[in-house]
Order: structure tokens, then C-alpha cells, then sequence
């Protein structure tokens, strides 16, 4: 095992790291607070590769790891971990359509996507189908050469402001069988955006309901086979949750570092902060607990890479420990800053209200804690069950 970056992945922590000092650290406040989507500095990231990742180069993309991209993600979350969430998004619906579409649906919109120059949404959320995403009613039945898809999606990041969606619709039967992934452009009639949510957190990006109401797309917009959804949107979200995994590590990084300083410029009682032993256990088991989160979301990061058979087991732990750290660390820092992290003038409230949602969504940790507990509860005591 080998727990140091290699040459490759130092450069691309020092490229996101220098893009995230750039161009999202000085606005991150501003967009949070007037709730600006920053399109421009998402087309920006494109032109770098951060909308393409996994994307194949041949395909327009970077064709980075699972590993490589918790780097970047990190490192971006540390200046605006609501703008990076979204383009972890973007990130897994755009890896979707490059890796299960059909060659006419990849040539017409997988190098956009990947450049950033066109944004994409995830739909798999529904109004009564959260936690139980295989109980989903959206429905698309075939007609002729077109589907045609009606239901309604709830919680949508970008909705609204993106130009693709990633849809899963029943095809078949109850269940996840019965489910199939589809490419539906943002702007296809019968499509209604509801309001935009007014939420805790993550304002940089738009939330909304998408409603469908006799939404026609062509066969060839299936992703994959049908009865192929849930598999592919399971695929995805292994990804997905150590990417936002890797957002709230970043932005934990940030807030630990602001206590740092805090402590050694703040005084009371004739003494820093830095002196009372009290803080200095607080900020050492702040440490402990954050690299102990970041490199259990690297090894999962590393299973997924290898396509190990326990690799959804330890991206369900990942999420689960780094996301409950991210929050804790976030919430430990504002307590050191006192009043004044209760400010918009730091940025640790900003921090807080944004990893706050990162426990929930994803699958929520206690269902990371379900998929890991029926795990080890099929192996005898005997066996190594990871």
C-alpha cells in the first residue's frame, strides 16, 4: 500500500487547488449568498477537464480515476464545496450518457458535457421515492420509435439550469428490474420546472421538481439496455458518494485550517487560544478524525478503481465516516471561532449549511449503514466478511 500521491495526481491537486484559489474562493460568498449559479466558472472548470473526469479522453474527457478525481474534488470543496457538489453531479450523469449511450447520443452531446460547455442533471429522486429508489412510478413506455416519458422527479441539483437530464423510468415491472436510464433533453416539451427551492444550503446551485407530462424522446436516448436503470444508477452513486465523500473532506480541510490560524492570532485571558490545552486536544482530534476520513474515501475510491466485488461496501463506509467527520469538523471549527463563526464574515457558517445536506443525500447514512451491516450479517462470524 502506497499512501502517497504520485507524480499525476500532485499535478492534479496543484491545478485544482490554484483554479479553486482563482476562481471560486474570492466569489464562493457571493454566489451563496444571492444564489448565483456560476455557469461561467463551471465552463471555466470545463476547459481544464473538471466536467469530464471519467469521461474518456477519446471522448473529449480527462479519463481520470475514481482515486485521481477525490483529489480534485477535495481541493475545489475547499473554496465553495456547494459549486463542486454540482459538479460532481455533472461529473457522474456525464460518465453515465459517455459510458452507456449509443454512438449518435455520445457524438452529439458527450464532448459538450465533458467541456462544460452543457451541464447535466441526475433524475432518481421522486416525490415518494427517496431512500426506496426502487419503488419510482415515473414511467416511460414505447410508442412507435419515441418513448414517452410522465411522472415527476423532486430534489433535482441544477434543475432548471442544465441543458441534459439523466432520467431513471419504469420500463417494466415493480422493482428494479423494471427500471431503465434515459438521456432527455432539458428542453423537451411536456417537461415543467417547479420553483427553485429555497434551502440550508448549496444556494450556488439550483433545486427544483421537474415535472413530465407526455415527454417524447427517441429510442436510441435509452441508456443502455431497459431494465438496465437501477444497475446503472447504482453504478453511479458508488461514484457519487465518495465524490461528495471527497467535497466534505475539503471543505473540513478548509474549516480546520481557519481554527488553526483562529487559534494562533485570538486572545484571551493574556493567552492565544493556541495555549489552553483544552482547544489543542480539539484541534488534534479534529486532524485525526479528518485523515482517518479522507484515506478510508481514497481506498474506497481505490476499490471502485480495481472493480472489486466489495467496492459499493466500502463507498457506502466512505461516505458514511467522511461525511459525519466533514460536518463535525466543520461545526468543531465554528465553535472555536466563537461568535465570529457564527458571521458571514467567515466562512465557516457557509461550510456548515453546506456539508450538513452531504448526510443525506447520495443515500442518506443510515442506509450506507443498512448496505453495510446486511453485508457483514450474510457472512458467518467465521469468514472476513470485507
Amino acid at each position: 500500500m502506497d499512501f502517497e500521491l504520485n507524480e499525476d495526481q500532485r499535478a492534479y491537486r496543484d491545478c485544482a487547488r490554484q483554479f479553486a484559489a482563482s476562481e471560486m474562493a474570492g466569489q464562493a460568498a457571493l454566489w451563496d449568498a444571492e444564489a448565483i449559479f456560476p455557469r461561467q466558472m463551471i465552463g471555466h472548470a470545463g476547459e481544464l477537464g473538471f466536467c469530464g473526469m471519467y469521461v474518456p479522453e477519446a471522448l473529449g474527457g480527462l479519463g481520470l480515476s475514481r482515486l485521481d478525481a477525490t483529489i480534485v474534488f477535495e481541493e475545489l470543496a475547499r473554496a465553495c464545496p456547494s459549486t463542486t457538489a454540482y459538479l460532481s453531479i455533472h461529473n457522474m450523469a456525464s460518465a453515465m450518457i459517455a459510458q452507456s449511450a449509443g454512438a449518435e447520443v455520445r457524438q452529439r452531446w458527450v464532448a459538450d458535457l465533458a467541456g462544460g460547455r452543457k451541464l447535466a442533471s441526475y433524475c432518481l429522486t421522486e416525490p415518494g421515492a427517496g431512500s426506496d429508489a426502487a419503488a419510482l412510478t415515473t414511467s416511460a413506455e414505447l410508442c412507435g420509435d419515441d418513448y414517452v416519458i410522465n411522472g415527476s422527479k423532486a430534489f433535482i441539483s441544477g434543475a432548471g439550469a442544465t441543458d441534459a437530464l439523466v432520467v431513471m423510468a419504469r420500463t417494466g415491472g415493480a422493482g428494479a428490474g423494471g427500471v431503465s436510464a434515459f438521456l432527455v433533453p432539458a428542453d423537451a416539451a411536456g417537461l415543467a420546472y417547479g420553483r427553485k427551492e429555497d434551502k440550508m444550503g448549496w444556494n450556488s446551485q439550483p433545486t427544483r421538481a421537474i415535472g413530465f407530462d407526455q415527454v417524447r424522446v427517441p429510442r436510441s436516448h435509452l441508456l443502455g439496455a431497459e431494465g438496465d436503470g437501477f444497475k446503472l444508477a447504482m453504478r453511479g452513486l458508488d461514484g457519487g458518494r465518495i465524490n461528495i465523500a471527497s467535497c466534505s473532506i475539503g471543505a473540513a480541510q478548509a474549516a480546520l485550517l481557519s481554527a488553526q490560524a483562529h487559534m494562533n492570532q485570538r486572545s484571551q485571558f493574556k493567552q492565544k487560544l493556541a495555549q489552553f490545552q483544552a482547544l489543542q486536544f480539539k484541534l488534534a482530534d479534529m486532524q485525526t478524525t479528518l485523515v482517518a476520513a479522507r484515506q478510508m474515501v481514497r481506498l474506497a475510491a481505490s476499490k471502485l478503481d480495481a472493480g472489486a466485488a466489495n467496492a459499493s461496501i466500502y463507498c457506502a463506509m466512505a461516505k458514511r465516516l467522511a461525511t459525519d467527520t466533514g460536518f463535525a469538523v466543520c461545526n468543531e471549527a465554528l465553535q472555536i471561532h466563537g461568535g465570529y463563526g457564527y458571521l458571514r464574515d467567515y466562512p465557516l457558517e457557509r461550510y456548515l449549511r453546506d456539508v450538513r445536506v452531504h448526510q443525506i443525500l447520495e443515500g442518506t447514512n443510515e442506509i450506507m449503514r443498512v448496505i453495510v451491516a446486511r453485508h457483514l450479517l450474510q457472512h458467518a462470524p467465521a469468514e472476513e466478511a470485507l
